[in-house]
């Protein structure tokens, strides 16, 4: 049980990692020819990231023109996390 735990764990920090570069990415204007190293990032990032980002979307409105779905996300996988860790 402690590994899956931990896995758990670690998921979650992963994730969180991922959501923050993929908003952090989202500052710069992608190149739209589809090639390129920050633009295959991107989409690593976007397939990983949007199965988490999308469902919370429908829930969370938007605050004026900005989508803070990223941060609710980022709270609860920290959230998530540290009640892992205190079962570890």
């Amino acid at each position: 049980m402690t590994t899956f735990l931990l896995f758990i764990y670690y998921l979650c920090q992963v994730l969180t990692f991922a959501i923050f570069f993929r908003a952090i990415l989202s500052w710069f204007t992608m190149n739209t020819k589809g090639s390129g190293f920050i633009f295959s990032l991107h989409r690593l990032l976007t397939q990983i990231t949007e199965p988490i980002l999308a469902p919370l979307r429908r829930i969370v409105p938007l605050a004026g023109m900005f989508d803070i779905t990223p941060v609710i996300a980022i709270l609860l996988l920290q959230i998530l996390g540290m009640v892992v860790a205190s079962q570890i």
